[in-house]
């Protein structure tokens, strides 16, 4: 049996990164391109649903591609709906231009967001993310020349695996970092979200007309707990692996929220 492989991203159709993701499993089956049109980033699991989507296939590199005028959950819907005779048996987001660590980027990545949305509809998915060193890298991906072979390497070979029914019970998503200059012998360890990956900052600033306007930014916190992906990202330069699940219940003290509850809605 041919295994189905669907690749997309969230940093578009024109991204760099999303050829090093098809080097990196090309040779384990089918393989079928549907990413969004534009830069996607931080718009997490958000979805088109008062507007048309358009599919259009094109070629990259002389590889055939389709691209989605949407989000990149809708790149996955479409791809599983539309491109693909068939729902694939993996879905592989990447390779995101720019490191997705932490709880935040977990809820707010377009990268990890399509990857939940293709574990959503039943199939296994691995985001892949590579960090830069220049925060400016981050949504204007240039032409200038990347090294993806620690990336190739690593996730062609956690696909394989996932392919042979080898990700744990309870894991829906794998979530991959990788330092800017991992080389071949850079450790692959498993880590947990950090809780934070940015000090928020919002600038308020002056239009032409002196009318207030916002921009939002942040700062990049430096450090986390040990076996954190940020601190195994940061501090150790070690390539991160998180498993992320689609149940997001907390697995807190529920005796405690029980006796909350029933103070609260005491008779």
């Amino acid at each position: 049996m041919t295994h189905r492989i669907l690749i997309t991203n969230d940093d578009g159709i024109s991204s760099s990164g999303l050829l090093a993701a098809y080097e990196s499993v090309k040779g384990l089956g089918e393989v079928t391109i549907v990413a969004p049109a534009t830069q996607q980033s931080a718009v997490g699991r958000s979805m088109t649903l008062f507007n048309p989507l358009r599919l259009t296939r094109l070629k990259i590199n002389g590889t055939t591609a389709y691209t989605v005028s949407g989000t990149p959950t809708d790149a996955v819907i479409i791809g599983m709906f539309v491109a693909m005779k068939k729902k694939p048996d993996l879905a592989i987001s990447g390779f995101n231009i720019g490191e997705n660590l932490s709880t935040e980027a977990a809820t707010t990545s377009g990268t990890i967001g399509a990857a939940l949305e293709a574990a959503g509809q039943g199939v296994p998915a691995i985001a892949v993310s590579m960090r830069v060193e220049d925060e400016g890298d981050k949504f204007v991906d240039t032409n200038f020349k990347r090294d993806y072979s620690a990336a190739i390497n690593v996730v062609g070979k956690l696909a394989q695996c996932v392919l042979e029914g080898k990700l744990p019970a309870g894991v829906d998503v794998l979530n991959v970092n990788v330092p800017a200059h991992a080389g071949p012998k850079t450790p692959v360890v498993v880590t947990k979200l950090a809780r934070k990956m940015y000090d928020t900052r919002v600038h308020r600033r002056k239009d032409p007309r002196g009318r207030s306007y916002y921009w939002i930014d942040g700062t990049i916190v430096e450090d986390a707990a040990e076996g954190t992906d940020l601190h195994t990202i940061m501090k150790k330069g070690m390539i991160s692996v998180t498993p992320l699940t689609m149940d997001m219940t907390s697995p807190s003290n529920t005796k405690g929220l029980e006796k909350m509850l029933a103070k609260a809605f005491k008779p």
